[in-house]
């Protein structure tokens, strides 16, 4: 496949169709400089953008915290994401919608004279970590942490969050794992670099409180599908030695979906039946 800048099809632009090749901005446009864009990862199967009005919500409480105003309503991002995932032709897709200030008046740190833009793609997209979801994927330790929310939006979907999660991820990947798992700034369980993390011992699940970093749709899903099969959830603090005594883990997340974990630095766990059962529910919710 060709690369993601040159491919055939259209993106939605700005409210129009823009063939894919043509929709491009301007080199000083202000989220190249000073990263101020949000953006939503989402998924269609059979045609249904799974959680779509959940995720448009997100999008516009993402833009608020980073005080730019939405240039579309809930509604018309709704009818636009619907209008791209038809253009494209697809049934099963990702969905990218993006938020960003453009190029205009400012150009420091200040932007509120430039124009605040919105662009849809959608683009085939298979599972995120490979075979892992048989195998169990492998993660490495990153040496950052996720930051405290007295130091930045941490619950806003915005591109500059992702920096140490691309650095981390790099170094992941050159030691062969699939990903990465961050601490957060207290030193507690946070997070992958763009999954969210379960664990599960003596039947009960344990997943780290979203005190600090994304509480993602497919994480809220995932723990409801828990609940409702009566197993018991833990939301709270982990401190990452009581890795060494959880049972089976995975990771979710729209892109990652559930994605069974083998490995985190030198904790293993196993692919076990309550992660599978997880994965292959959660496959079969999406596509009812």
């Amino acid at each position: 496949m060709a690369g993601y800048d040159d491919r055939d099809g259209v993106i939605w632009l700005d409210g129009k169709l823009v063939p894919w090749r043509d929709a491009n901005v301007h080199i000083l446009t202000h989220a190249m400089h000073y990263a101020s864009s949000v953006f939503e990862g989402e998924r269609a199967y059979n045609g249904k953008i799974f959680k779509s009005r959940a995720h448009s919500e997100r999008l516009i409480a993402s833009a608020e915290a980073l005080d730019m105003p939405m240039p579309y309503s809930l509604d018309e991002i709704e009818a636009a994401k619907e209008e791209i995932l038809k253009a494209s032709g697809l049934q099963d897709a990702y969905v990218r919608a993006l938020v960003w200030r453009g190029s205009g008046d400012d150009m420091g740190v200040a932007s509120a004279k430039n124009p605040v833009h919105m662009a849809i793609a959608v683009w085939p997209w298979g599972a995120y970590y490979g075979d892992a979801k048989m195998q169990g994927a492998k993660l490495d330790i990153a040496e950052w942490k996720r930051p405290s929310p007295e130091t930045i939006p941490v619950h806003a979907k915005a591109a500059g969050l992702y920096m140490i999660c691309t650095i981390s991820k790099h170094k992941a990947e050159a030691k062969g794992c699939s990903d990465a798992l961050f601490m957060d700034y207290r030193g507690y369980v946070a997070e992958a670099t763009g999954a969210n993390v379960f664990f599960v011992k003596d039947g009960e699940v344990h997943t780290p409180l979203a005190d600090c970093f994304l509480n993602g749709i497919t994480r809220q899903t995932v723990i409801q599908m828990l609940k409702d099969k009566g197993i018991t959830v833990h939301e709270r603090r982990i401190k990452p030695e009581e890795m060494a005594d959880f049972e089976q883990c995975w990771l979710t997340g729209t892109a990652a979906e559930v994605t069974p974990v083998g490995q985190i630095g030198d904790y293993t766990f196993e692919v076990g039946d309550m992660a599978r059962e997880i994965a292959e529910d959660y496959e079969k919710l999406v596509r009812s």
